[in-house]
């Protein structure tokens, strides 16, 4: 029997027209084995995904991109998702290295770091199915991580420890701030809806305040969400009282794949212009040890050739985990609007923001999230909609320095 605790790393490389791959197990050399996805077969799975997700295609205005993902793509129903996944299993990971990944989690789920290439960045690594008649996917065998590039994970940081901070340190929550100018319903309107004080998002919240200190200081746990105040000078004043982790959730802007600097994706604050992962590294403010960005397509530093996307700014900040997202994910609006059998007891937005903030507070933030995935994947084979992998399978955890 192998070690339940090994760390594996798999790694994509695009050369040419081919995409090569090698997935090795850290500490043991002789535990390597490469492999070539040719042309055709990534072509194929990079096609359905681009069709699952809801993120406009250049034919499509927000709306039709919506409807397609809830609808017609392959995250649609659960028979298109097998699929789906059935494909994405058989051409991104060899038999060899599927081979690999199962001896080495009979006792416990391994880490898995994937290292993908720009064609692959938005890949849902966590739904892959193994080749054959066993149901499972790659999120049953492994704790999936995504690895922090060389030149960031190897960059000076200074970071935090998240047993330091974790009993004497705030929270810092930044919820849906208010962007300057835009209406509720606006491009850059609201994510999470109208403040109830009754509703799921606040009462967590509410638990959160009675147990440990939160920031920013409020009287009511409903005056957390959509402040105006949120801007970048409150971040930086908010970051100086080194709080032991952030959540922010909100919008982002995705940096243009077609100019190719990732470093122009930014987040969208309580401020006329957007705070960019530039922005961030050039102010060298001091990141906590976790953080999350619950934004559209905020993980998506491996879009390009220097990933220094806004990942990378916190981990050079001093964060040593970062969940982000690889695609926009709907607000329950949308949700409601595309799934007729959605009532207002279904919020699958506010759900993924509970179980990334309750996923943070674990002993290994990472693996909590891979944990709450796998209870999602579950309710999604059992035939509940509400569990759909449009929302869950979006979730990836960056981790350095042997976070997890």
């Amino acid at each position: 029997m192998t070690d339940a605790a090994a760390t594996l790393v798999l790694r994509y490389a695009d050369v040419g027209v081919a995409t090569y791959a090698g997935l090795r197990v850290v500490g043991q050399p002789d535990s390597t084995v490469t492999w070539v996805i040719e042309e055709p077969a990534l072509a194929e799975a990079l096609g359905l995904l681009a069709d699952a997700l809801p993120d406009p295609r250049p034919s499509e205005n927000v709306r039709e991109a919506l409807e397609r993902a809830f609808t017609a793509g392959s995250f649609a129903t659960a028979t298109a998702e097998q699929q789906f996944a059935d494909i994405l299993g058989r051409h991104l990971i060899s038999a060899a290295g599927w081979d690999l990944i199962t001896r080495h989690s009979a006792r416990q789920y391994p880490a898995l770091f994937v290292a993908p290439t720009a064609r692959l960045a938005q890949v849902p690594w966590s739904l892959l199915a193994i080749p054959g008649d066993d149901p499972r996917r790659l999120l049953e065998f492994a704790d999936i991580l995504v690895a922090a590039p060389p030149n960031i994970a190897n960059a000076a940081r200074t970071p935090a420890q998240w047993d330091e901070r974790r009993d004497n340190r705030a929270r810092l929550l930044i919820l849906d701030p208010r962007v300057p100018g835009q209406r509720p319903d606006s491009a850059l309107g609201s994510v999470l809806g109208r403040p109830d004080p009754d509703a799921a998002l606040t009462r967590h919240f509410a638990e959160l305040r009675a147990r440990c200190e939160v920031l920013p200081d409020v009287a009511s746990t409903v005056e957390l969400f959509r402040s105006a105040h949120a801007d970048r000078g409150w971040l930086a004043a908010q970051l100086t009282r080194e709080p032991s982790r952030l959540l922010f959730v909100g919008h982002a802007t995705a940096a243009d794949g077609d100019v190719g600097h990732a470093d122009r994706a930014a987040l969208h604050l309580a401020d006329e212009q957007p705070l960019t992962a530039a922005d961030l590294m050039t102010a060298q403010l001091a990141i906590p040890p976790r953080a999350a960005l619950l934004a559209c397509s905020s993980g998506g530093d491996y879009r390009f050739d220097e990933a220094t996307g806004l990942v990378a700014a916190l981990i050079l900040g001093g964060a040593l985990v970062v969940t982000a997202t690889l695609w926009s994910l709907p607000t329950a609006a949308g949700y409601r609007q595309f799934c007729p059998a959605a009532d207002a007891s279904h919020d699958p937005m506010a759900a993924v923001v509970i179980a990334v903030d309750t996923a943070h507070e674990a002993q290994h933030a990472g693996r909590a999230v891979n944990a709450w995935q796998r209870a999602q994947l579950t309710r999604w084979r059992a035939g509940d909609d509400a569990a759909a992998p449009l929302y869950w399978a979006a979730l990836v955890t960056f981790a350095v320095d042997g976070a997890r």
